[in-house]
């Protein structure tokens, strides 16, 4: 459980910098202001969030 939390909160947190870069409000890389990185970073945060839910909901089905 404990490998899906910290894996959905990483990839969140890239996927969160992805964007950023991608729509140039975070500069000084070849990635910022190709839109191409804000799709990417978009898809991660996707993956994240629902590696978290699963670690949720596998949570509650095994009480504890």
């Amino acid at each position: 459980m404990w490998v899906r939390v910290v894996g959905g909160i990483l990839l969140c947190l890239v996927g969160v910098v992805w964007i950023l870069q991608g729509v140039d409000i975070v500069s000084g890389s070849g990635m910022s202001g190709h839109a191409v990185w804000a799709v990417f970073g978009t898809v991660l945060v996707v993956v994240g969030v629902m590696l978290l839910r699963a670690a949720t909901i596998a949570r509650s089905t095994h009480g504890v």
